[in-house]
């Protein structure tokens, strides 16, 4: 089963997931990459997202070869731009930032990769990407040149998101930016939620497993953990007790 019909049937079925975010520029030692993917099989986490802002090393390929070649979790490659492209990986998000208006990563920087792409078989998803501000500016809005939506503008947000949608984008992502000092609000999330149809990721700012499951309620189909792992490594375990009781939840009421 392709990983977008996937999201799609767990989003009908109110079924939530977990991605584990890795970016390959903070990845020094194998050894704690390898540490990484074993805890995230022990946790039953969905998907590795691999990618970043800014890559400069040239360890794309060992990332993403590594966890496959110790998990059958799925990669799915989450780019900042057309370089970071590895066929080796399962799938790619064909982010299209939808919150800015700088034309290089609204279809810019997608005409360079599609003749790329076209020729690999990775499964490529489309999917409106969304920064909402989160205080002090994050990675991704300095080398994005955009201006995140005000985490008060909740019905812009929305309006984006339903734009993206009607552009026939796949999947809406919510972020924060990586780092972020506060994650995506519940009111946020929930107004976005309402404006689509479509499985909604959520990254950024979700360092507790309150604040993951406060995102679930709120709607997020799909709950994104990155830097706050390092920082706090049984946070995992503990989301995905949250995740695995909800989903268990949900079967029990069939």
């Amino acid at each position: 089963m392709s990983i977008l019909k996937s999201l799609r049937e767990r989003h009908r079925d109110g079924k939530k997931s977990i991605a584990v975010l890795v970016d390959p520029d903070k990845v020094e030692d194998p050894a704690r990459l390898l540490q990484l993917t074993n805890l995230a099989a022990e946790n039953c986490v969905d998907f590795f997202f691999v990618g970043g802002s800014l890559i400069t090393t040239p360890n794309l390929g060992q990332v993403v070869k590594l966890i496959k070649d110790n998990v059958t979790i799925p990669v799915v490659l989450f780019p900042g731009n057309f370089m970071q492209v590895e066929p080796s990986a399962d799938a790619l998000l064909f982010l299209s930032l939808i919150s800015g208006r700088n034309p290089e990563l609204l279809i810019g920087q997608h005409v360079i990769a599609a003749p790329v792409l076209k020729n690999t078989k990775l499964e490529i998803i489309p999917t409106g990407y969304i920064l909402i501000n989160s205080g002090p500016i994050t990675s991704v809005a300095y080398i994005s040149n955009t201006t995140p939506i005000p985490d008060d503008k909740y019905s812009l947000a929305a309006c984006t998101a339903m734009a993206g949608e009607m552009l026939g984008l796949q999947c809406i992502y919510l972020d924060a930016g990586s780092g972020a000092e506060k994650e995506i609000s519940v009111r946020m999330i929930a107004s976005v939620r309402k404006s689509v149809n479509v499985p909604l990721i959520i990254g950024g700012g979700i360092n507790t497993s309150q604040k993951a499951l406060s995102a679930l309620e709120a709607g997020a189909d799909m709950i994104v953990i990155g830097n706050a792992l390092e920082k706090k490594t049984n946070l995992l375990s503990e989301i995905s007790d949250k995740v695995y009781e909800w989903n268990q939840s949900i079967e029990a009421r069939k």
